[in-house]
């Protein structure tokens, strides 16, 4: 009686039913359409075949065309939608060439407790969907320049080089407490700060006072043997002791882990010390 009372609850605390809701069908959606554009309804023995029916028992299966060849290159989700408690619709983009398709596939959480959590059952074929309309991109909030040769054009400049070509020590740029793992070989030769923007007119000024916090985006040219690669950093910068630190890198509009704008301290990623100068740097190009 003592060893059945002790792990009722360890049993109760991780019901099946919540885990298979919290599950996304995303997966299940990519490789049923790709079995599925690659399957035949006259042949229904081979390996893709029974692990279709696994998946979508009772779908109808293509007809393919005597001589015709399907080609599939690359199955992506893009969109996955919950319509309706275990009811879920997940839009599948399928590359073949050249020839870009979209399918939505409808989908269903399995009831079936000994299959697992997760688990997802294909309800009906795919429907052969429009492409995504182009859209415009929301306006930057990086409207200001910040001025070439400036104490936080440099800082930025010197930091992004190191981190990208692994030539000089990218730490000594970071907020006290703050880490960045290293990127993985092979590293770019060089690197051209094309342009450094603002969220703050503040940043054309001295270096403002200690904990003041600002961001940039700041575009660079990576060069590397197979090519020139334009990319986009988001970096939070923060002031202390006259001059500006990275206290985090990211992408998109905003960078991880901002607050706020200005004025924010940053004790969840610093902790306090003393830093090392920073050497003067080559500017942005």
């Amino acid at each position: 009686m003592t060893a059945s009372s002790e792990t009722a609850p360890v049993i109760q605390k991780t019901p099946v039913p919540h885990q298979a809701r919290d599950a996304d069908p995303s997966g299940t959606a990519e490789l049923f359409v790709a079995l599925w554009l690659r399957s035949d309804s006259r042949s229904e023995q081979s390996g893709d075949e029974r692990r279709l029916r696994a998946m979508a028992p009772g779908v109808d299966l293509p007809e393919p065309r005597e001589g015709a060849q399907l080609s599939v290159d690359r199955v992506v989700a893009v969109r996955s939608a919950q319509l309706s408690d275990g009811a879920w619709s997940v839009t599948v983009a399928v590359q073949s060439g050249e020839q870009v398709r979209y399918f939505a596939v409808p989908l269903v959480a399995s009831g079936d407790s000994g299959s697992g959590a997760g688990a997802f059952v294909v309800a009906a074929a795919p429907a052969r969907m429009a492409g995504p309309q182009a859209m415009r991109a929301p306006g930057s909030v990086y409207r200001v320049p910040v001025p070439e040769g400036s104490e936080l054009a440099e800082t930025v400049s010197e930091f992004l080089t190191a981190y990208l070509t692994g030539v000089g020590e990218k730490d000594r740029y970071l907020a006290p407490g703050v880490r960045l793992a290293p990127l993985d070989a092979p590293r770019y030769e060089r690197v051209e700060v094309e342009q450094v923007s603002a969220d703050d007119a503040a940043v054309k000024g001295p270096v403002p006072k200690n904990g003041t916090v600002a961001r940039v985006q700041v575009r660079v040219r990576a060069v590397d043997a197979a090519a020139a690669w334009p990319l986009v950093y988001s970096l939070r910068m923060s002031a202390r002791d006259g001059r500006w630190e990275i206290a985090s890198v990211g992408t998109g509009p905003k960078p991880v882990g901002h607050a706020r704008a200005r004025g924010a301290g940053v004790g969840l990623l610093a902790a306090s010390g003393a830093g090392r100068p920073l050497r003067a740097a080559g500017g942005v190009r």
